[in-house]
């Protein structure tokens, strides 16, 4: 999106008192957001929680998705992962029940039935987290054996941040600007950037200062690649013949059928998901007194260690793997191909029928190659970039470049939609 067009949507964006409301109401909820960040569960010891954090990279770098609140356990510790787990879990069940797959069929009926169902799901997988929360933090001292009422306490609560959260994402959905849940990621993310760039401020010194400007340089060519890649688009050619039907007579159009490089951040999240198990695991066995499981813990961790070769190759595989997975689930060729042919409709030099279902399965694994190769770089891109300058402190990679570059440009898009809508197609002349 050129600058032009940029300054060209904020402009008039606060000139339209109906867009400007619902800005200054999706800053309200981030303000709110942030206010609960910094309200910690009662009974954990914050000092000793903060230097894990500080000493264990992974941990660190889910403390940096949720914002900080992680590290300060509060009562939004447990972030939207288990949203965002639920959310994944109904799309592969979506394709597995029928049922489910007629609802989503039903148009916004239908969804609004998978969003609720996504958030009765959300609340045991939610409690399930915050059982093993409670777990690690035992397992390392940094809470008391609490009794039972205390525990129920200790998990509502934490259910009870998750959902509140899950709240404040619905209100900017419906009153705000773009995806509530995205912006709310995006705002942890960005709310975490000033203690991060604190942190490699002071780990600077006058012997690599070139090595920062390497790693400025990096991340504007991060930041540049993420905008082309997630503004490529292939667009297959769809031509529909003139149709006739009694005494109306539909005219022959041509459109196009855009298929993108990549499925957004959702393989990547599936990825850290799997490979926070084993960290997380051996955790927990660190402070078992059995000698075995003691040295099942110490192998993991040095297995696991996010700057090792063997955690690297297998994050960039597991991360090209979900991306192929989760393209195809969600892009069903023949599914499309049948409603092209069902609509009169036909892409130039390829048959009706089960043959554009070939050909877009051809075209749809070609171009996820190139999306999943850079998905999986940028997976583990942080690594890349602390052996190259140094600087361990390099954290918020690409992945969250990702996130907030995604985001950012999804929110300017749906800005420039009510614009508009509003009667706005001037806006850019000015």
């Amino acid at each position: 999106m050129p600058m032009n067009n940029i300054l060209g949507v904020l402009t008039s964006s606060f000139r339209s008192p109906e867009i400007r409301k619902k800005i200054l109401f999706t800053a309200f909820i981030f303000f709110v957001f942030r206010v609960f960040a910094h309200i910690p569960v009662a009974g954990v010891n914050l000092t000793q929680l903060q230097a894990l954090f500080a000493e264990n990279q992974l941990l660190n770098l889910l403390n940096i998705f949720s914002g900080g609140t992680l590290a300060n356990f509060s009562i939004m510790a447990l972030g939207l992962n288990p949203f965002i787990n639920a959310s994944i879990i109904m799309q592969l069940f979506t394709f597995v029940f029928p049922k489910l797959e007629e609802l989503a069929k039903e148009g916004e009926s239908g969804r609004q039935k998978i969003n609720q169902y996504t958030k009765f799901l959300t609340v045991p997988l939610a409690t399930l987290q915050a059982i093993g929360m409670y777990a690690l933090l035992r397992s390392q001292g940094l809470i008391t054996t609490l009794s039972p009422l205390d525990l129920i306490a200790f998990i509502l609560t934490m259910v009870a941040g998750t959902m509140f959260l899950v709240w404040l994402g619905d209100l900017i959905t419906e009153k705000g600007i773009s995806n509530g849940i995205s912006l709310l990621i995006f705002a942890g993310i960005v709310g975490s950037l000033p203690v991060l760039f604190g942190q490699t401020v002071s780990t600077i010194s006058s012997e690599n200062l070139f090595n920062l400007g390497i790693l400025v340089a990096l991340g504007l060519l991060v930041i540049s690649s993420i905008v082309f890649v997630n503004e490529a688009v292939r667009q297959v050619p769809v031509h529909y013949a003139r149709r006739v039907r009694g005494n109306r007579v539909s005219q022959a159009q041509s459109t196009h059928l855009p298929l993108r490089l990549y499925p957004g951040v959702i393989p990547i999240i599936f990825a850290v998901s799997l490979m926070l198990v084993p960290s997380l695991v051996a955790q927990v066995l660190t402070a078992s007194r059995n000698e075995s499981l003691a040295t099942i813990a110490q192998n993991l961790t040095i297995w696991f260690n996010p700057d090792s070769s063997l955690y690297n190759i297998l994050y960039f595989v597991l991360v090209v793997a979900f991306t192929f997975f989760y393209t195809l689930i969600n892009f069903n060729p023949q599914k499309i191909a049948d409603q092209i042919q069902k609509y009169g409709g036909f892409i130039p030099g390829i048959r009706p029928g089960n043959p554009t279902a070939k050909y877009l399965l051809f075209i749809l694994v070609r171009i996820t190659v190139g999306g999943a190769l850079f998905l999986g770089f940028i997976a583990i891109l942080p690594s890349i970039a602390r052996s190259i300058t140094g600087i361990q402190t390099v954290l918020v990679g690409g992945t969250s470049l990702l996130i907030v570059v995604s985001v950012v440009l999804e929110a300017f898009k749906a800005i420039e939609a009510n614009l508009v809508m509003r009667n706005y197609e001037s806006y850019l002349k000015k």
